[in-house]
């Protein structure tokens, strides 16, 4: 099984790494993970921005669907995001829990919280649906 050391050796030089996602912990069907808000990680408002807590729980959730794969898959690709978000903040840590709601052999659906590590306020709820891809079988014509 991935640890979660290597999957921050992984992130780095990618998005992930670029953000400072680290990933804290790892089981089968959940993931957990924070990320240090800094300034450049704000929206021009001077509040978290969107994007950062979406990349957050979007990382955790594709780490536990690389953890969760069936036999004979060779990987997937979120084929649908949705994020509530109910607070913000502009300083501290936020983090995150990523649970696998669905396993199937075709798609895996995953929920994730984003909270404030300070105040355990929610800053987040997000949803996503991977589609689980397998080797393409050669194509024989005749």
């Amino acid at each position: 099984m991935l640890t979660a050391e290597l999957m921050n050796e992984r992130n780095a030089g990618s998005l992930p790494g670029l953000l400072g996602v680290e990933i804290l912990d790892v089981d089968r069907g959940i993931i957990k993970s924070r990320l240090k808000v800094r300034p450049k990680l704000l929206a021009p408002n001077g509040y978290l921005h969107a994007a950062t807590a979406v990349a957050l729980a979007d990382t955790s959730c594709g780490w536990g669907t690389v953890v969760n794969l069936p036999k004979g898959a060779q990987g997937f690709t979120t084929i649908e995001l949705n994020s509530n978000f109910l607070a913000t903040t502009h300083k501290g840590i936020i983090e995150c829990e990523a649970k696998l709601a669905h396993e199937g052999h075709t798609t895996q659906v995953w929920d994730a919280q984003v909270s404030s590590a300070e105040n355990s306020r929610t800053i987040a709820l997000f949803r996503c649906t991977q589609m689980i891809l397998y080797p393409r079988e050669p194509s024989h014509t005749g």
